[in-house]
Parts: C-alpha cells; structure tokens; sequence
C-alpha cells in the first residue's frame, strides 16, 4: 500500500533536532537521553531538563504509547494544509513517558479515544522527509 504524502510545513532542522530528522528517515523514532541522569525528554534540548547536564545522547524507543488528547484545527495556519481541513494534532505518551504532539492517521485519526493504544508510523512530506505520526496499534490498515 502506498502511504499518503502528507501536506505539512518543512521540518527545520537544527543542530539539537538533528538526530530525530534522521533517525525518521530511517523509520525510526528516537528520543534525546541525558546520559548523566539517563532521563528521556522532549523536544530536544541542548541541556537536560531533569539535570542540566548537556551531555545528551539519542536512542530509539518503542514508537507505542496512549492517546491523551487532541483538538481538531478548523482555522488554516499553513496554506499547505488548506486541503486537509479539518485536521486532528494529538498529544502522545510514549511508554518510555515521553510526550509528543503529532498527528493521527486511519482508524485513530477518524475515531480517537482518550487512552487509546497507538503506535507510531511514518509519512513522506512534499520533499521526501519522513514524518512520524501515530494510528491505532490494532490498524493494519494504515
């Protein structure tokens, strides 16, 4: 099955982002991990939250986690998203307890749930980029 392209701003990478940038053009999700105090944070910082340290490596997680909430975006902010309205950014806890904003697609995107089960899968942007965003853990469809 072809993945849909999905209609976003270009990601602006960073230094400190990097590292999520390429580890999803692999198909992975990472997470920056302070290897002073071994927290996970994000987004990715130049310092750790938990401890200040600035000694911050990445390591892949799960890509699972639970919804624990969404709005729905009627208003156009990017005018390349202006033929996907509307659309749902949801927020994700990662069983590692990382939370993350991203988007929803298939069943999890048309139906979500507060706690529902996800898991994460990637879209290509307009230039190719892979965009991590999450279905429902039980969607083979997506």
């Amino acid at each position: 099955m072809t993945e849909a392209m999905l209609s976003r701003p270009e990601p602006k990478h960073t230094p400190v982002n990097e590292p999520f940038w390429r580890a999803a053009a692999e198909g992975r999700l990472a997470t920056p991990k302070c290897e002073a105090c071994g927290e996970r944070h994000f987004p990715p910082a130049p310092r750790c939250p938990h401890c200040l340290s600035d000694r911050i490596g990445w390591s892949p997680v799960s890509g699972r986690g639970n919804l624990v909430s969404w709005v729905v975006f009627h208003q156009c902010y990017w005018d390349s998203v202006r033929e996907e309205l509307p659309y749902l950014v949801a927020t994700v806890d990662l069983e590692e307890g990382v939370r993350l904003l991203t988007n929803l697609v298939g069943e999890a995107g048309n139906a979500p749930r507060y706690g529902m089960e996800l898991e994460v899968t990637f879209r290509p942007l307009a230039s190719g980029e892979q965009l991590p965003v999450f279905k429902a853990a039980n969607d083979r469809a997506s």
